[in-house]
């Protein structure tokens, strides 16, 4: 698998891209400094200080924008005109990305003086500070997010992402198309757009001239949608699990009890990774549905190796120095026997039946 790093690098949007955005979902009107709507924006996450007011401008990030909401405005109006005249002086002084202030109020006169002066975004929003903080948090994700295109396949079974990886021709799209047959979903086939959410989730959709579309060697391109119908696919998925199919290789030093986790670097999130060897006679659609399983027991707070190996271990230390001890199951295991609960007849006791006296 190879990530592109073009893409991976910090993404930015100009003020005026944001203003226009029809997803903002804001009633948004530009007082002062338009010279400066061609000012980039690359960080995520808006500020709010009021203490740029009283001149404490550490801690202010440029290129996050800043936002004046109703109490900013009613310190500012406390001031006399000479007051405000020096913090808003101190305060555009800085390069900032654009300033918006919310509740609708026009902002003082030397506000809107110096952000003409110094070319700074001044923005006015009627609705309340935290529906604006919201709005901007919400389009600014989306559009500021790390990506990366990944080579491989995503579907989506039993509700978990599972991103298959390998080398071109191993099978990612055959194993995609019979668990499409079985139930579950295909998200994207061959390019992966990958793009990042906070708090450290990844998420996955096809590019959008291959929507919907899987290719099989042998068949060509195929419409899943046009085929399946709409329940067999999915436009984004969050990744989940790392699938990587490897030719099968006799020497290869392959997990036979799943102790040891291995994590897959995704746009700094790691996704937890399984190797899964590729042979003449395995069913890996079969397999990788149990992986899936596997992982929701995971997600869950079950490890089923480890806690083998633990019941095994106080197996071993109940035995006595020099005992062996031979395998017994659990005593939930010796049950009665019900008619109910299957067919099979009861078991044949090997004890000979008592004598009888005549």
């Amino acid at each position: 698998m190879t990530f592109e790093p073009a893409t991976q690098t910090l993404r930015s949007m100009s003020v005026r891209e944001l203003l226009d955005d029809p997803h903002l979902g804001l009633n948004v009107r530009l007082v002062a400094g338009a010279a400066g709507l061609g000012r980039e924006i690359a960080h995520s996450r808006i500020q709010k200080s009021g203490l740029v007011l009283v001149g404490h401008l550490h801690g202010v990030v440029p290129s996050r924008i800043q936002v004046l909401g109703e109490t900013e405005l009613s310190y500012a109006e406390s001031l006399n005109e000479e007051q405000q005249a020096a913090a808003a002086l101190a305060f555009f002084s800085l390069p900032l990305s654009c300033v918006v202030v919310t509740r609708g109020v026009d902002p003082p006169r030397p506000f809107c003086l110096e952000a003409e002066r110094t070319g700074t975004p001044l923005v006015v929003c009627t609705e309340r500070s935290s529906q604006v903080i919201a709005s901007l948090h919400t389009l600014l994700d989306e559009r500021l997010a790390p990506r990366t295109r990944v080579h491989g396949v995503l579907v989506d079974v039993f509700e978990v992402g599972v991103l298959l990886l390998g080398k071109s021709g191993i099978g990612k799209s055959e194993c995609a198309l019979e668990l499409v047959m079985r139930g579950h979903r295909l998200v994207a086939d061959d390019v992966i757009e990958c793009d990042y959410r906070p708090p450290g989730m990844v998420f996955g959709q096809p590019a959008a001239l291959l929507r919907h579309h899987i290719e099989v060697r042998g068949l060509g391109i195929l419409n899943i949608k046009d085929l399946f119908g709409v329940t067999a696919i999915r436009d984004r998925k969050r990744v989940d699990l790392v699938v990587e199919l490897q030719l099968w290789q006799p020497d290869a030093p392959y997990d036979r009890i799943g102790l040891e986790d291995r994590y897959r670097d995704v746009l700094g999130v790691s996704v937890r990774e399984v190797v899964l060897p590729v042979r003449p006679g395995r069913n890996m659609s079969s397999i990788i549905e149990i992986a899936a399983r596997n992982e929701l027991l995971r997600q869950a707070g079950h490890h089923p190796a480890r806690e083998f190996v633990k019941n095994l271990e106080q197996g071993l230390l109940r035995a006595e120095p020099g005992e062996t001890r031979s395998f017994r199951p659990p005593s939930s295991q010796f049950r009665a026997y019900s008619p109910t609960e299957s067919s099979a007849p009861p078991p044949v006791s090997l004890t000979p039946p008592p004598e009888r006296k005549s």
